[in-house]
């Protein structure tokens, strides 16, 4: 999955053709240009209408405006286009045209082989939606005395006072308004806005979805959200919007180790932020630990090293080699990969999501190569059976702590992962398992540099195959076992 910035994008491909221009209008060659090989979802990130009110708020600021200071130093009022999480409803924004401009960008992704996945904010509206008119019984109310009390976690709309969204460990966010996940009235809204939306796209990416859990909704809101009703917010929603469209996919991003949980009521993926969390951290045993975890579990995750939310993977997997290793992990595990717009050019400057440009900065053309390739070579790598495989020492040689392993089989087919996720030199013995390889001499070859290597099949069939990398160094083998 390939997520762009869909304001900044359409930004860029705007100067370059010399006028303005919505998703209708998108040249070709700059669709191709998003779909690399081994590309097969794009997330265009920010597509539905931003609030005014919003905006203004955010302008307001201090601390957001000292944000984009550091990011986009000089930036003017015009290049605030407001938070694409910050909606004022699920219609196309000015900014990327119509229904049928979204409609034509599915076309030009489906003919390039990828599908669409677009953005759903379960929690909270801008104080400006018409749902909150038409439908204020969906929302979290408070009274007269507690915008008295407490004007930073209850705001007027109208004639009513209602609850500004919030999660149960941060302040409320002073720029939209809580939605109640026991309402009826919600659930209604939510299925029909998003069957409409599954019309036009192939798969929603949730934010912060654990947040309509209803123990979270019960922990952070108490009786002010009334009585949970018999069935989930998301195993209700998710069943109606299947009713029309079965193959449409809930993304979910999620925090808190509520992963499976979220599985459970129907998403087809979830984030796997401990995965992230713990290759950021640099500890070898915790990664692999955390790979031991239960296929049908792992199969159903999203890996990732940066997205919107998070800082750029290029200055935080230092040395800049820690960020390569990464990322082949990343693309060859099982489950979904993020890759984020800029990431495999190695920009180092974040872009909050309120801006609608980025500072201008020198690709490096060698990362991206590199990205371009390991994308293209995951997708013939992940076929098959995967596996967590063993990695042994010896007494003198603790150092095969600090390597990783996995095979991906497919019949005689093997493809053998390892990588040394330390600075320092690493060596063991990998138990690859592979029995279709006994008895004879075989030929393995490098996907990353092409380097060929010939063993005795045996070593790989249960003898143990011997492995060493340099510090932040990798293998992908490839065997053909028929070969």
């Amino acid at each position: 999955m390939f997520e762009v910035n869909t304001a900044v994008w359409l930004g860029e491909v705007s100067r370059r053709v010399g006028h303005r221009v919505t998703l209708g209008e998108v040249p070709r060659g700059e669709w191709d240009a998003l779909v690399r090989p081994g590309v097969n979802v794009v997330w265009l990130m920010g597509v539905w209408q931003r609030s005014e009110a919003g905006r203004a708020i955010a302008l307001l600021d201090d601390g957001l405006r000292r944000s984009w200071s550091t990011s986009l130093p000089g930036w003017a009022d015009s290049d605030v286009v407001g938070s694409p999480y910050c909606i004022r409803d699920y219609v196309p924004d000015a900014l990327v045209g119509t229904w049928a401009d979204l409609k034509h960008a599915r076309g030009q992704l489906r003919a390039r082989g990828a599908r669409l996945m677009l953005d759903w904010v379960p929690n909270h509206m801008a104080p400006d939606s018409p749902w909150l008119e038409r439908e204020p019984a969906a929302f979290i109310h408070g009274t007269p005395a507690d915008l008295t009390a407490d004007d930073k976690a209850y705001v007027a709309v109208g004639t009513g006072v209602f609850a500004r969204g919030k999660d149960p460990y941060f302040a409320p966010w002073p720029d939209v308004v809580q939605v109640n996940a026991f309402a009826p009235q919600l659930r209604e809204l939510a299925a029909r806005t998003l069957t409409r939306i599954a019309e036009h796209a192939d798969a929603v990416r949730c934010d912060m979805a654990m947040l309509m859990l209803d123990d979270v909704v019960r922990a952070t809101w108490g009786d002010r959200a009334g009585q949970p009703l018999p069935t989930q917010y998301w195993t209700d929603v998710i069943a109606r919007v299947h009713e029309r469209n079965p193959d449409f996919r809930f993304v979910a991003e999620a925090y808190w180790d509520r992963e499976w949980d979220l599985q459970q009521l129907g998403f087809a993926y979830c984030y796997d932020k401990r995965l992230y969390d713990r290759m950021r951290g640099g500890d070898p045993g915790a990664v692999r630990g955390h790979l031991g975890a239960p296929l049908d579990y792992q199969a159903r995750l999203v890996r990732f090293l940066e997205n919107h939310d998070e800082p750029r993977a290029a200055t935080t997997f230092l040395p800049a080699g820690y960020e390569r290793v990464a990322a082949v992990a990343i693309a060859t595990l099982p489950g979904m990969t993020l890759w984020h717009q800029g990431q495999a050019e190695g920009r180092q400057v974040f872009c909050p999501v309120f801006l609608g440009r980025r500072p201008d900065e020198v690709p490096d053309a060698d990362l991206a190569a590199f990205h371009h390739q390991l994308w293209a070579l995951a997708a013939r790598v992940r076929v098959g059976q995967w596996s967590l495989r063993p990695v042994h020492g010896w007494p003198d040689n603790p150092s095969a702590d600090r390597l990783a392993a996995w095979t991906w089989t497919d019949g005689d087919r093997l493809s053998l992962v390892v990588v040394n996720l330390s600075e320092a030199r690493a060596d063991g013995m990998v138990d690859v398992g592979h029995g279709a390889a006994a008895g004879r001499r075989v030929r393995l070859t490098d996907l990353l540099d092409g380097t060929t290597y010939e063993r005795d099949g045996d070593d790989l069939a249960g003898g143990g195959l011997y492995v060493a990398r340099d510090g932040w160094g990798a293998h992908v083998l490839t065997l053909d076992a028929s070969g």
